[in-house]
């Protein structure tokens, strides 16, 4: 008999007025002076006065210099900044990418050591100041995450510092947050959700919880990513993306993710492609090698996508799944093809090899991969 573990945030709080509750909750937590933890772009949208209204006249600072795929070295800025501002708990406002900084920020301020001693698996000594995560894109699950995932420039690699120290002790999930969100953004980021959706399903680490989590997941998407594509305003739509994102992390972050992953790492390490996209352009490629595997459970996931199986042999069925991902993501305009983000040919071979030595996520995937196969995928996708 196996034994499964279910790590969330220490609170979780959803639903369109999530975020009044801000001020009661970081005075529970005894925070008097936070630091917002977020990007320009969210500042000039005015999506970050909605956290500061909340906060009255509680004292607070502002980071907002977070940059898609953030790079180690803004963890490190924004560590000196929370430190000379006396500061005493962290408010991340952002996607993917705010909250992973300002995760890494809570679990570095209290060390002596270099940020490097962080990286890999349980490598943060102790609980660091609490933290409250507001996403603003329906995609990353981080909010309810124990990784934060960095770019290493000068290595040409992701990395990642995965601690149950890192998961947030309260997450606010509204669908209000989301309504700036770019069309490209919200499609890219939605596809991320349904990834973390899928793999989790697929991953051999899966449970009966994180199953029911992840196939819930996956119907609302199939379901709401078009609509919120097609009319950013439709806060049904949003609302619905904001609970299946928030229910694919914590699918994934307890039964972890697979192929799709390691592959997009290099994708984003070498070339910058948005984490995102690099997801989605994989997905129905991966999804294809993956389908011998576990006919199953693919046969489970086309039926929550809502395609008509009736009369379809197991694999039929399986395929079906592959076919209605890659129609959801032209749906919803994601380019196809790793071209187009002008990846060159002649480097699939050592991202296939960089991709293939990425075991903490490698082992979670149904079907064994070697450098070879993933080459081959690269090239399918290509």
């Amino acid at each position: 008999m196996t034994v499964s573990a279910f790590k969330i945030a220490n609170k979780l709080m959803t639903g369109r007025a999530a975020l009044d509750q801000l001020a009661s909750e970081l005075a529970r937590l005894k925070v008097s002076n936070p630091l917002i933890v977020t990007d320009a772009v969210l500042v000039r949208s005015g999506t970050v006065d909605q956290v500061r209204e909340r906060l009255g006249d509680l004292p607070h600072g502002l980071f907002d210099q977070v940059q898609p795929e953030p790079e180690i070295a803004i963890v490190e800025t924004c560590t000196r900044a929370y430190r000379e501002g006396g500061h005493d708990g962290l408010i991340g406002v952002g996607g993917g990418s705010a909250l992973d900084i300002a995760k890494s920020v809570a679990a570095f301020a209290g060390y002596d050591g270099p940020l490097a001693d962080l990286f890999g698996v349980d490598q943060v000594p102790r609980k660091g100041p609490p933290l409250i995560a507001i996403p603003t894109t329906a995609g990353t699950g981080s909010e309810v995450t124990n990784v934060a995932i960095l770019s290493d420039k000068a290595a040409q690699l992701k990395k990642g510092i995965v601690s149950d120290y890192l998961l947030p002790d309260v997450a606010l999930v509204s669908p209000a947050m989301t309504l700036t969100c770019p069309r490209g953004v919200t499609a890219a980021s939605g596809v991320d959700a349904l990834v973390h959706a899928v793999e989790a399903y697929l991953s051999l680490h899966a449970s009966p919880i994180t199953d029911a989590l992840a196939i819930g997941a996956i119907r609302l998407i199939a379901g709401a990513l078009p609509k919120a594509y097609a009319n950013p305003n439709d806060l049904r739509a949003r609302e619905d993306m904001a609970t299946a994102s928030l229910m694919a992390g914590m699918a994934f972050g307890n039964a972890g993710v697979g192929a799709v992953h390691a592959l997009a790492y290099p994708l984003g390490g070498r070339f910058g492609i948005a984490h995102g996209v690099s997801n989605a352009l994989l997905l129905p490629h991966v999804m294809a090698w993956n389908a011998l595997a576990c006919p199953e459970r693919f046969r489970d996931i086309a039926e929550a996508m809502g395609e008509p199986l009736a009369g379809l042999s197991l694999h039929a069925a399986a395929e079906r799944a592959v076919q209605a991902m890659a129609a959801l993501c032209a749906r919803v305009e994601i380019p196809a093809g790793l071209r187009h983000f002008e990846v060159p040919e002649d480097a699939l071979p050592a991202m296939a090899e960089e991709a293939a030595k990425i075991d903490r996520l490698m082992r979670n995937n149904p079907r064994v991969l070697s450098a070879r196969d993933i080459e081959r995928i690269y090239r399918a996708a290509y």
